[in-house]
């Protein structure tokens, strides 16, 4: 009888890794972005200008 726990740990761990590696990278990169900083609200303000212009 072959016991199939240990594959499937691995494969779980693994995963878990690939997520974790890819949540710590996108944080990374949105602070780097400057989404984190002090003009993180500026994107939202920009857009909400931009609406209040009329159109020619």
């Amino acid at each position: 009888m072959k016991d199939y726990v240990y594959p499937s740990i691995y494969f779980a761990y693994f995963y878990f890794l690939i997520l974790l590696v890819g949540a710590i990278y996108f944080m990374v990169r949105s602070i780097k972005h400057g989404y984190w900083g002090s003009k993180s609200e500026e994107p939202k303000y920009r857009m909400l200008r931009d609406d209040d212009e009329p159109e020619d």
